[in-house]
């Protein structure tokens, strides 16, 4: 078998893992070895931004899971997509760089995640960061990662925040201010026009100090473990079985999904259940893999009476105009992000326990064939998606078979918590009535979604059990905590096997209130300075 020396080995070269792998080879005296189960995401297509249409649910670049039933979702299997391909779920992203409230870490904090609180966390959102608006107590100036302040794309996008305003909502320049209520542009991973994965901020410019290796097209089979320590990875690469060796640490960054079932799959999760699949137990934790959460999705649509949204960019003289100024100055509506807008609310006004979010697509959002020309607007209109920023279900992931190669059993449990379907509900009330506020109500024509009437909390909750879908923002899989029971600790080393952390979203003890992205590459951030410090 062949075997590869490094002093560290990060698996999965994501949005978490380039972080980890580029801060860690900053220490030229160290060699860092990545194993990517996806291939290189070299394609010209992912660097352009609108490009997203295409390349977000493209096979050849997502794990594209598929949920197990969901009983409160009428027993439907749910499309589950998550980057494969080098940069990960960054590399086919909304590019949406929203962190979640100061009260997101404050909570972890105050439920003993001692060292993540806002003010703990913040110098690593900051470090990570040149925002297009400069340095500042909220951002940074100097970091990896482009980020663009947010603009509208479709005059649409400026007319729903002005019925926001006018249904009494704040508006803001900057969502990342701990603003509770307010709507306004999002600020995307933008810089100069094209996308900023962390592949391209991170990871290609630490490829060029020459002691970093990736390894492409390299699916993760086990962790090694001897004398309790995890000493590398097993691994099979062209065809072949093979393995990484680490000196100093494994670090596992393959996001809620993958990273508890290699855990799993390396006998680290519930005893009962790996003797099930006849894995020899290395450490008996039975939470590894439980505690997932994610935000499920309720959609709106309207058509609009005039030609204010998106659909002006897909007709031939807007395509060619498109085109023309994205090739000759990286500008234009190809430059930005499919949902350039969106808002936080309270379902119940003042309390943070109902926040709702949105976001807004200048565009009907269907999907009537295969393909990209199966998914561009056909009339004009817009689309919000709608979710309960901190859900209180909880889910699981879960081993199908001892076969690495076999997806995992993720079992969602949307909803389980009535107070999920309950607050989301009356959430989708108070979105009605913006849409039914200022500017939008002189152009609104059909409703395209929902299809059956729903004036009532009772309807909408249905309409909801019937068409809710998901976004992709799954954590909490290996949780994080000072308590016994948690998968890893507040350092993010595993307990019960030395030398082994993880570093992805799946630490996350609770889900932020907003898009998960900026929030992985914090917890990336301050991963390897704790590696490094040898915290």
């Amino acid at each position: 078998m062949k075997t590869l020396e490094f002093d560290y080995v990060v698996v999965g070269a994501g949005a978490a893992g380039c972080v980890v792998a580029a801060r860690l080879a900053e220490d030229r005296a160290v060699a860092v070895g990545v194993i990517e189960a996806g291939g290189s995401d070299s394609a010209l297509i992912m660097r352009i931004p609108a490009a997203n249409v295409a390349t977000g649910t493209d096979p050849r670049y997502n794990w594209a899971y598929e949920s197990e039933p969901v009983p409160a979702l009428g027993d439907r299997r749910l499309y589950w997509a998550q980057g494969r391909v080098v940069g990960g779920s960054g590399s086919i992203n909304g590019m949406m760089y929203m962190r979640g409230h100061r009260s997101d870490y404050d909570r972890w904090a105050a439920n003993g995640c001692t060292g993540w609180s806002y003010d703990d966390v913040l110098p690593y959102f900051r470090k990570a960061e040149t925002n297009e608006r400069g340095a500042s107590d909220l951002h940074g100036g100097d970091g990896p990662l482009q980020v663009s302040a947010g603009r509208a794309t479709a005059p649409v996008c400026d007319m729903f925040l002005e019925a926001a305003r006018d249904t009494g909502f704040a508006l803001t320049d900057d969502l990342n201010n701990d603003i509770p209520e307010a709507f306004g542009h999002v600020d995307m991973t933008i810089g100069n026009g094209q996308r900023s994965s962390t592949s391209a901020a991170y990871l290609r410019p630490a490829l060029k100090r020459g002691n970093v290796t990736v390894l492409t097209q390299a699916l993760a089979t086990r962790i090694l473990i001897e004398n309790g320590a995890a000493a590398g990875i097993e691994f099979i690469h062209e065809g072949e079985r093979r393995r990484a060796m680490a000196a100093r640490s494994v670090v596992l960054c393959g996001g809620a999904v993958n990273s508890p079932q290699l855990l799993m799959l390396s006998g680290i999760g519930d005893a009962g259940q790996l003797r099930a699949f006849d894995i020899p137990v290395e450490a008996d934790r039975p939470e590894v893999g439980r505690n997932l959460q994610n935000h499920p999705m309720y959609k709106l649509m309207y058509t609009v009476t005039e030609p204010v949204s998106a659909y002006s960019h897909v007709r031939p003289a807007g395509a060619l105009s498109a085109g023309l100024q994205y090739a000759l100055g990286r500008k234009g509506v190809l430059s930005r992000g499919l949902f350039p807008t969106s808002g936080f609310f309270h379902a119940d006004q003042g309390d943070g326990e109902t926040e709702i979010q949105v976001c807004m697509a200048p565009a009907p959002v269907v999907r009537r064939k295969p393909g990209v020309l199966g998914i561009l607007p056909a009339e004009h209109g817009f689309t919000l998606l709608l979710n309960h920023g901190s859900p209180f279900s909880r889910g699981t992931v879960r081993l199908k078979s001892a076969d690495p190669a076999t997806h995992a059993a993720i079992t969602p449990n949307y909803f389980s918590d009535p107070r999920d379907i309950d607050i989301l509900a009356r959430g989708a009330r108070r979105v009605h009535e913006i849409v039914q506020a200022g500017p939008l109500k002189r152009i609104l024509g059909r409703e395209l979604s929902p299809e059956r009437p729903t004036s009532t909390q009772a309807e909408i909750e249905d309409d909801i059990r019937r068409t809710a879908v998901t976004h992709y923002h799954p954590v909490g899989t290996c949780r994080m905590g000072s308590d016994d029971a948690s998968v890893v600790d507040t350092q993010l080393r595993v307990r019960g096997v030395e030398n082994l952390r993880v570093a992805d979203a799946s630490v996350m003890p609770v889900l932020v209130n907003g898009n998960t992205y900026a929030a992985t590459i914090m917890v990336a951030e301050k991963a390897a300075d704790l590696i490094r410090a040898g915290h």
